[in-house]
């Protein structure tokens, strides 16, 4: 009897215990014309799937739905941190999706028990759960950039109002968006939160790293939470006309600065990087691109005063992009605005370094690409065309 009892107990206690909750996100990544990446993150490990529908106007229940899996060599995995690539899409199609776990409460052998299931509601004035895959062909688009927030929430709140919803196709955040990375937590109270609070389940985000998102015990794992399409923080975006091409400038210091701790690999890794960014500028579709941006967190410019990360990264990289056509760079690392001419770098193209109190609000269309530098106020303090 007494063993009925404790059976009974740890049976209740499975199945009465407080239900699986989706405790960050969703939140889109890795958005491009044919994919798109779907994150979400539990307070108990699961099973997850999206389900996929076009915005047709039918009810999402109108038919099954497809369903897509997180899987690694042939077997679906199962965690906290939830992470979805749907292939083959359509450019300039706009989808909606519900997220789903099922909470796994025990494992033996190869037998698995489940718990509860969080989902997504699919129905009611709430559902929201959409986005737009990217289009090189698209005639106007708009992005945002914004850098060096360091987790200063008041500051982010402020400058995610250039957001205009329906009109922002994507969001960069050129780097600095946190301070250091310890934990998984720090990354959704430093920015993650606030921007699936604004836009980050129906507009993607490019998260393009920054020298203080490659530090603290959590920094290598920078790629289970902003995946992209080449697996590294490296990666080429096209949409509206323009192919945007996102480097990783590594650290600021030499390799054996002291604050490493014999940790740092950065000058082969900028290395390997520049020698993708050789094929990269041979593409049919750099070179048939009306535009080319550049994004990277630290500005190779200052002449002697460059400390070594944004300048080796200028070694690395200028001689490949100044053979490119590249309409104009865009970085951030200095707190200052700066706008640098090819006088007065070794880039033979413009460098516009975005301030940590202002952020890039950008038009982009047949007849160039307008940035206004808007500060926290909402005024409009430069504007430069390319």
């Amino acid at each position: 009897m007494k063993r009925l009892f404790l059976i009974a107990a740890l049976f209740c206690g499975i199945y009465s215990a407080q239900a699986i909750k989706i405790i960050h996100g969703p939140y889109l990544q890795a958005v491009t014309d044919t994919e798109a990446t779907i994150m979400w993150v539990t307070d108990t490990k699961a099973l997850s799937w999206v389900e996929l529908a076009p915005d047709d106007g039918t009810n999402f229940y109108h038919v099954e739905r497809p369903k897509y899996y997180q899987t690694y060599l042939g077997k679906r995995v199962y965690g906290t941190v939830h992470q979805i690539r749907i292939t083959g899409l359509e450019p300039g199609k706009t989808y909606r999706y519900s997220t789903s776990s099922k909470e796994v409460v025990g494992m033996k052998g190869h037998r698995v028990t489940y718990g509860h299931v969080a989902t997504t509601k699919v129905y009611g004035k709430n559902f929201n759960n959409v986005f737009t895959t990217l289009d090189p062909n698209k005639v106007e688009s708009q992005f945002i950039m914004l850098n060096d927030i360091h987790a200063k929430q008041e500051k982010l709140e402020a400058l995610l109002n250039t957001f205009e919803e329906g009109k922002t196709d994507l969001v960069f955040y050129t780097g600095d968006m946190v301070s250091m990375v310890p934990t998984e937590e720090i990354l959704f109270q430093g920015f993650v939160d606030a921007s699936v609070r604004h836009f980050a389940n129906r507009t993607p985000f490019y998260l393009v790293r920054g020298n203080h998102e490659t530090r603290g015990l959590f920094a290598t794992s920078f790629m289970t939470y902003f995946p992209s399409i080449t697996g590294k923080p490296y990666f080429t975006l096209q949409h509206g006309g323009v192919f945007y091409i996102v480097l990783d400038g590594g650290e600021d210091k030499p390799d054996s600065c002291l604050e490493y701790y014999e940790t740092a690999d950065y000058d082969t890794y900028r290395k390997e990087e520049a020698e993708w960014l050789k094929k990269v500028v041979e593409s049919e579709e750099c070179k048939n691109a009306k535009y080319r941006v550049v994004l990277m967190h630290m500005p190779p410019i200052g002449g002697k005063n460059m400390w070594h990360g944004p300048k080796h990264a200028g070694e690395c990289f200028l001689p490949i992009l100044n053979k490119a056509n590249i309409s104009v760079m865009l970085s951030g690392h200095t707190h200052r605005y700066s706008y640098n001419t090819p006088e007065t770098t070794d880039a033979e193209f413009p460098i516009l370094v975005n301030a940590h109190n202002t952020a890039l609000k950008a038009r982009v269309n047949g007849e160039g690409i307008t940035i206004d530098v808007i500060d926290m106020t909402g005024a409009v303090k430069h504007t430069h065309t390319f």
